[in-house]
């Protein structure tokens, strides 16, 4: 059974930094191509980082240059280091295969302030 549990998000001011965290179980990870996924209140859920298995990224225009996916295979972990936050990147954070699986983790709330 797929498990994505996100964690690290929280209130910061516009220009901060956030890290999340997603623990992964129930697959193999380390073959597996991993995204983070947003989605604010109204608006559908995005793709806005993803990384291969081997460990080659891809980002959504809208946080190229800001935004750092990396994930640990030993620790079945995929991170998303948010730098120069901006309050449009205020959602709740999800973390999945890429493409998705059907079930999804609990996300994690960012709330950027301006």
């Amino acid at each position: 059974q797929v498990q994505l549990a996100e964690s690290g998000g929280g209130l910061v001011q516009a220009g901060g930094s956030l890290r999340l965290s997603c623990a992964a179980s129930g697959f193999i990870f380390s073959i597996a191509a991993m995204g983070w996924y947003r989605q604010a209140p109204g608006e559908r859920r995005d793709l806005v980082a993803s990384i291969t298995r081997g460990g080659s990224t891809n980002y959504a225009h809208s946080v190229k240059g800001r935004f750092t996916i990396s994930r640990d295979n030993a620790k079945k972990t995929v991170y998303l280091q948010m730098d120069s936050l901006k309050p449009e990147d205020t959602a709740v954070y999800y973390c999945n295969l890429d493409p998705p699986f059907r079930s999804w983790g609990q996300g994690t709330q960012v709330t950027v302030s301006s």
